[in-house]
């Protein structure tokens, strides 16, 4: 029986691939009826999906497993071409078979891979759904501490975090103030972050443990050039007018506090 199509990759460029797995980057606009019939696809496993047909105006992101029959699709996610709001996701979703072996954490992984290589800091596009707030407050609590444990002893502050991950320092602020690490200064009245070490030693023998099921993420091997360079108005964003403003107005200096150890999950992402 012949076949009815002959692709055996998504109808795009390959932009990343490490190992079997591979991501292609799809133009609403020049392939509409694939971006079509994945949206179509994503509305099987999101009730609140509504956006089927108007896909020109977005960029489609296609994770592919890969052997010798081709490449078979694990998830994907969708951002804007041009989003004022700097939104780095639209939807994403990652088909059941592969959920909870943590392909979710490396599409929202990969966004943000994405989002530094732009220059720009991002976040999900508002309001997220039950599911993709579970996902991305457990990327973030995740990344941040992982941050923390690796940068201990220096200044950190929220704007370099934010430059260093590509997460929008809005939601860097406010995973902080869930792991109950962003209060004012006894000293200086000016809020900060508050380091809990016992926390950090949770994280640390979470990711020692056989429990993480994450796919590292190789930057090297993304070969991307974004649409717009936004460097310089991302480091307006995330530097503001100048550095001494910024420490005036927005001081979150390390603060080596004593916090009470509290149970914290940093869970797999079954999908978006």
């Amino acid at each position: 029986m012949q076949r009815k199509c002959s692709w055996h990759h998504p109808p795009a460029d390959e932009i990343y691939r490490s190992q079997n797995l591979s991501v292609f980057e799809v133009d609403g606009q020049v392939n509409k009826i694939f971006c079509q019939n994945l949206c179509l696809l994503a509305k099987l496993f999101l009730d609140h999906k509504t956006l089927y047909y108007d896909v020109e105006p977005f960029l489609f992101y296609v994770l592919t497993q890969n052997d010798s029959t081709g490449c078979h699709l694990i998830g994907y996610f969708s951002k804007e071409k041009s989003c004022q709001q700097k939104y780095n996701v639209s939807c994403i979703m990652t088909l059941p078979p592969y959920q909870r072996q943590g392909f979710g954490r490396l599409l929202i992984d990969f966004s943000y891979l994405l989002s530094r290589r732009e220059g720009q800091p991002g976040s999900p596009e508002k309001p997220l759904s039950d599911l993709g707030q579970v996902s991305y407050r457990s990327y973030w609590r995740s990344t941040l501490l992982q941050y923390l444990d690796e940068h201990i002893g220096q200044k950190i502050t929220i704007h370099g975090i934010s430059r260093d991950t590509g997460i929008d320092p809005h939601d860097v602020a406010a995973t902080f103030e869930l792991l109950h690490m962003w209060g004012r200064s006894p000293e200086t009245q000016r809020y900060q972050i508050q380091i809990d070490y016992g926390m950090l030693d949770q994280h640390r023998n979470y990711m020692s443990s056989k429990a993480v099921l994450w796919h590292k993420l190789d930057e090297d091997a993304l070969h991307w050039t974004p649409l717009v360079n936004n460097t310089s108005s991302a480091e307006d964003a995330v530097n503001g007018d100048g550095d001494e403003e910024e420490d005036d107005e927005d001081d979150d200096d390390t603060c080596f506090g004593h916090r009470a150890a509290a149970a914290t999950c940093v869970s797999d992402m079954s999908a978006g």
